[in-house]
Order: C-alpha cells, then sequence, then structure tokens
C-alpha cells in the first residue's frame, strides 16, 4: 500500500461513520468545528486544518475565534465556557500529558454536557485524533477535500 493509499476502504468508512455520529450527537456544528481545528493544530494535520477551517467558515465560526484558537486560554471574551469547557477537554484527549484526562477538565465539561453529549464530544475527539495520525503519517498535504 502507497502512502498515498490512505486506509482500507472499510476502515475508512468506520472511521467516517464515527466521526459523523459524533458531529450529529454533539448537536452544534460550530463547536464540533472548533474542536476538530484544535486537534489538528496540537497535532500539526495540516490537510484537517485547511479542510475544517473552510467547514468552520461554512458553519459561522467567526474569523476571530477561528485566529485566535491557538491561544483560547488567553482569548478573553471570544470563546464562551461551554466552548472553552470542550477546548480543554479536546487538548487533554488529545496530549494525554499525565497519560490521564484530569479530573477538573472532565468535571468541567461535564456541567456543560449531558452525559450523551459529553459522550459525542469525547467520540468526536478521539475520530479527528484518528483522523490526524493517518494524514500526518501518510504526508498528506493540505488542499484535495472537497465540501
Amino acid at each position: 500500500m502507497s502512502r498515498t493509499t490512505l486506509l482500507d476502504r472499510e476502515v475508512g468508512q468506520a472511521m467516517s461513520a464515527l466521526s459523523a455520529t459524533a458531529k450529529k450527537g454533539l448537536g452544534d456544528p460550530a463547536l464540533a468545528e472548533l474542536v476538530v481545528i484544535r486537534a489538528s493544530q496540537l497535532n500539526h494535520c495540516a490537510f484537517c486544518l485547511d479542510m475544517h477551517l473552510t467547514i468552520a467558515r461554512g458553519h459561522g465560526v467567526s474569523e476571530k475565534q477561528l485566529d485566535l484558537l491557538a491561544a483560547w486560554e488567553e482569548a478573553e471574551g471570544v470563546y464562551d465556557e461551554r466552548e472553552r469547557a470542550a477546548l480543554a477537554l479536546t487538548e487533554a484527549v488529545t496530549v494525554l500529558t499525565d497519560r490521564f484526562v484530569p479530573d477538573a477538565v472532565y468535571e468541567r465539561a461535564a456541567q456543560h454536557f449531558d452525559d450523551v453529549r459529553l459522550a459525542h464530544l469525547i467520540g468526536l475527539i478521539v475520530a479527528i485524533n484518528n483522523w490526524n495520525r493517518v494524514m500526518v503519517s501518510r504526508r498528506i498535504p493540505p488542499g484535495g477535500h472537497t465540501p
């Protein structure tokens, strides 16, 4: 299999299904895009950044939010508390610095999302991390995504 062959078709379909189900279950397309963009920034995935920045704009995410996403913790007034909780969880799940998600980060997210939406949020974070790893390991350049 060459680097340009991303995945076996069935694996790709399963990953796409997880992504779509998690986004739908989260119920907030703009927030979903902020989450996948932040994870893609952390994972240095140019393909996913290029694709999801375009999608985010289509969902009405502001340029200010997109511009400041890498520094969301310092960007007071740009992200609401729900968005900030989702972004903190995204970073904790993506990086796993302490080998687990800190309780305070999880509890903060649980204050803003019911059990079902929290499960979908975590599923979305896991899904984008999978996609980032596929695209980065295969060195897939930005572009080539058609909405």
